[in-house]
């Protein structure tokens, strides 16, 4: 049997255009993460980009990586 990847799933919420044309999209479970575009599949992306942004630590956003010591958390969310 082949182990199989854990996955989470997000839901993406798309407003109306407002008077500009903009649509805004937010992943509803992760505050912080939302965008904007003209098109939906744009304000798509952007959010995703969003997304990518919030869940990646501010060392890696930065090319840094601290010498201070680690500890690593898996966490394991039932089902």
């Amino acid at each position: 049997m082949s182990p199989v990847a854990p996955s989470i799933d997000f839901t993406i919420a798309f407003d109306e255009p407002d008077e500009q044309g903009w649509i805004v999209a937010r992943v509803l479970e992760v505050p912080g993460a939302l965008s904007q575009g003209r098109t939906r599949e744009e304000a798509r992306e952007n959010v995703l980009d969003a997304l990518r942004t919030v869940l990646t630590s501010d060392d890696e956003l930065a090319g840094r990586h601290s010498g201070e010591d680690l500890e690593h958390l898996r966490f394991v969310a039932a089902a």
